[in-house]
């Protein structure tokens, strides 16, 4: 396994981890669970905009957002109130490759960015493993991808993550600000009709204690 390319307060980054190949199976991966686990268009707390992604999830459990209840997870799709579809192989694989973690993770958020879609800066902290990495993984279109402190107000950084990239927040940066600034459009062509597909991967629940 090659060694990441920067390891800043925890965070690491393998550049161009997936090859062309790897990229193509994942993403048909991908696109296969979305027929049962379709794509759908979250919506803020309290105001109920809607986000500027449309998401899905695999795993057993997946992250939702909704006017009504807000942040959280759950073990069914929030528009067909089936099971998430199960993770790819390949994520497993590079969780268990990659996080150094000694539990399974528990959900694969997918997010779609399509246009001028981006995300603000915020914390990943719906979980309650907080201990467990975050394990992002980049198929499609180049994104601006902002990291911080964990303070909103801290100095920030810009990394590129393109096609096949992978990325985890570990230690420190677990709990920082990040967010995406914008996609490159054309930067790649691996999705048909073009834009970006992130998938974030969690630990959610604290695992139970080792056997005695």
């Amino acid at each position: 396994m090659m060694r990441p390319a920067s390891d800043l307060d925890g965070f690491r980054l393998w550049p161009g981890l997936l090859d062309r190949a790897a990229q193509e199976a994942l993403r048909d991966e991908v696109f296969a669970r979305m027929r049962a686990g379709p794509l759908y268009i979250p919506r803020m707390p309290k105001s109920g905009q809607p986000m500027r992604v449309r998401m899905t999830n695999f795993g057993a459990l997946g992250w939702v957002t909704d006017k009504e209840r807000g942040y959280r997870y759950q073990d069914a799709h929030p528009e067909t109130q089936m099971p998430w579809p199960a993770m790819p192989p390949l994520v497993l694989d590079l969780w268990r490759e990659l996080s150094g973690y000694g539990a399974a993770p528990e959900a694969c958020l997918v997010n779609l960015y399509e246009g001028d879609a981006r995300m603000g800066l915020h914390v990943d902290s719906d979980e309650a493993a907080w201990d467990a990495p975050v394990l992002s993984i980049s198929l499609g279109d180049t994104a601006i991808f902002r990291i911080g402190g964990a303070l909103r107000s801290d100095p920030t950084r810009s990394v590129r993550l393109a096609s096949g990239d992978v990325c985890m927040l570990a230690g420190a940066s677990r709990r920082a600000y990040h967010g995406v600034d914008r996609i490159l459009q054309g930067t790649s062509r691996l999705l048909p009709k073009g834009g970006r597909l992130n998938l974030t991967v969690r630990r959610v629940t604290v695992p139970p204690p080792p056997a005695a």
